[in-house]
């Protein structure tokens, strides 16, 4: 088992208020985020930005996980994980996250890299996080 963590700081109010967010890494310290980069074409970060982010790389390797089991090796691969906010009621949800893969996998046929994808989508421990949908387009080059 293992325990890491992310932390925000916030400021003001939800419209014209400032935060900043780091990881326990020091990959983000302090990086900027509000309603601008959220929800307008500001700078900064947003929560849906980094749980896509976080989505893509945690897919990719239990994609790498599952094909070395199957014996195949990544040449390599790219995942971009699209997260939909939508406003819902007097809030906000999480509506959906669609996955783009593409992928260079030598020894892989179209029918055996569509299998191994979706058991990464399923088995991924981001994908069991979310109570959304969750598509996949998978792309063998």
């Amino acid at each position: 088992m293992t325990t890491t963590f992310g932390s925000a700081k916030w400021q003001g109010r939800i419209w014209d208020g400032e935060g900043a967010i780091s990881t326990n890494s020091g990959a983000l310290t302090d990086y900027p985020y509000g309603f601008g980069s959220r929800l307008e074409d500001k700078p900064g970060s947003n929560p849906e930005e980094l749980i896509g982010a976080a989505h893509a790389a945690c897919f990719t390797m239990t994609l790498s996980r599952i094909l070395g089991e199957a014996e195949l090796i990544v040449e390599h691969t790219e995942t971009k994980a699209e997260v939909t906010l939508e406003k819902q009621g007097d809030g906000f949800a999480i509506t959906s996250v669609h996955l783009t893969l593409l992928a260079k996998i030598p020894g892989a046929d179209n029918a055996m890299f569509a299998k191994l994808a979706g058991l990464a989508k399923v088995n991924c421990p981001v994908s069991k996080l979310f109570n959304t949908k969750i598509t996949l387009e998978a792309t063998l080059l």
